[in-house]
């Protein structure tokens, strides 16, 4: 008898934790309509722009796992969020976060005028056709020297609308923009921000590339100390 009703015990143990299972992705609720439109006006608000990149980008500037979609969490956390801030401000510029693997353009008054998702150098030895080398992005301050409209052949790939800063390496719009670093050194951006971004850096338009172990500010050209 006892015997008996341990196994029927040991039998509908399963069942019940499946349905518990079950229980528990319910209570995991999706973001409402209402909700992802609070958040995607946010998201806008804070200089992210619309649509997946912008999501991406939030994503990536708060070292959350960027998924490119709403989750409740994200959702929960794109309302309580403050707008990103430029690591120098003061003076129009653009700044590229190689570890959140982000760009921030900073407008004349010093503040965050829009984020892009984008992918840097690699870091890892390359060797393509007749070309080999380190897959590596300058850190440091620079200045936009040369640009080109459309598409621009280099041996290395495709560059749409490039902003060259250092020695061939660009900000330039490219089909793939990965989550993680993975150019030859250039920056990839998204190709629908590359026409809007090349309008935005004409000439001699400062760009600040840092990690966690490197900055350089650029104050002092922007007060016209370029020595």
């Amino acid at each position: 008898m006892a015997f008996t009703a341990l196994l029927s015990l040991m039998l509908l143990a399963p069942v019940c934790a499946l349905a518990e299972t079950k229980r528990d992705k319910r209570k995991i609720a999706q973001p409402r309509r209402a909700e992802l439109k609070q958040a995607q006006a946010r998201l806008a608000e804070m200089g992210y722009g619309v649509g997946r990149n912008a999501l991406v980008a939030f994503q990536k500037y708060e070292r959350r796992k960027a998924t490119g979609q709403f989750s409740r969490a994200d959702v929960e956390a794109i309302l309580t969020a403050r707008a990103p801030q430029p690591r120098d401000s003061g003076y129009r510029h653009v700044e590229i976060d190689l570890d959140r693997q982000i760009l921030l353009l900073i407008d004349d008054g010093g503040a965050v005028q829009k984020i892009l998702p984008v992918s840097t150098g690699s870091n890892k030895q390359y060797r393509e056709k007749t070309m080999s080398g380190l897959a590596y992005t300058p850190r440091g301050r620079f200045r936009v020297y040369s640009k080109l409209k459309g598409w621009r052949k280099s041996p290395l790939g495709l560059l749409y609308y490039p902003n060259y800063f250092s020695d061939g390496i660009a900000i330039h719009g490219n089909p793939s923009v990965p989550n993680i670093p993975q150019s030859h050194g250039c920056i990839r951006i998204p190709m629908s921000e590359a026409v809007a971004m090349s309008r935005e850096l004409p000439i001699g338009s400062i760009v600040l590339v840092y990690d966690s172990q490197s900055f350089v500010s650029a104050k002092d050209w922007a007060n016209g100390n370029d020595d």
